[in-house]
């Protein structure tokens, strides 16, 4: 009876959480959501995946908050998507579950994690993301990377100054690098003008998204 209950609950907050922020949906797609949170929460009883085991909590902040660019037109645009240093595959696979039509590269520097993620892909059935065990810095020589992407996007990684290191070389002339970022990320994204410069980054701005009674910002930055 309790997981039945946690499954209604799970699926009534994803639901009431896209039908605010105007994010379309299946039913399909809500369970494939749910059924990641599982994994990730089984597997974080063995491996540091997440400080944060409330269902609730976790689909808050890590589910739809991965979410929250899926209707910028920037990210709408793209076909192809980097998630840099994606941890425990965010905002990397919500993202590709919701957007099945875009192909997705998953990239971090932690052997285990990637693991894990291969294994929730594989559950899930998704055939639009790759996974790579590997350094940001180390992407440059491998194709597809040094090409470049349409949408490079990264969350939770490091401040803007250092992450635009990680993400700019990545984006493809035209193309856009997307960070979810806190409170800070105006002061951060000063802090990092001259670098964004510097990698050939222009028209970079913070764009607020409320959601969940908050204003949360993300650095958006074209190339």
């Amino acid at each position: 009876m309790k997981v039945q209950n946690n499954r209604d609950n799970d699926i009534h907050i994803l639901k009431t959480q896209f039908d605010e922020l105007g994010i379309s949906y299946t039913e399909g797609q809500i369970y494939k959501l749910i059924a990641y949170m599982n994994h990730i929460l089984e597997w974080n009883k063995k491996v540091n995946l997440t400080a944060i085991t409330d269902r609730d909590e976790f689909l808050i902040k890590h589910v739809v908050d991965s979410l929250l660019v899926v209707n910028l037109p920037e990210f709408a645009k793209g076909k192809t998507v980097l998630d840099i240093g994606t941890g425990g595959g965010f905002p990397g696979i919500p993202l590709a579950v919701m957007c099945p039509e875009k192909k997705f590269y998953l990239v971090d520097s932690l052997l285990k994690r990637i693991r894990i993620i291969n294994q929730g892909i594989d559950e899930l059935g998704l055939t639009n993301v790759e996974t790579l065990h590997s350094r940001a810095e180390d992407l440059i020589k491998l194709e597809p990377y040094k090409r470049g992407l349409d949408v490079v996007v990264s969350r939770a990684v490091a401040n803007m100054k250092k992450l635009s290191g990680y993400m700019l070389p990545y984006v493809k002339a035209g193309g856009v690098a997307i960070a979810l970022k806190g409170p800070a990320a105006e002061d951060e994204l000063v802090e990092a003008e001259e670098q964004i410069i510097s990698l050939g980054g222009k028209n970079f701005q913070v764009r607020h998204i409320p959601a969940n009674g908050y204003n949360h910002s993300v650095i958006i930055i074209e190339k």
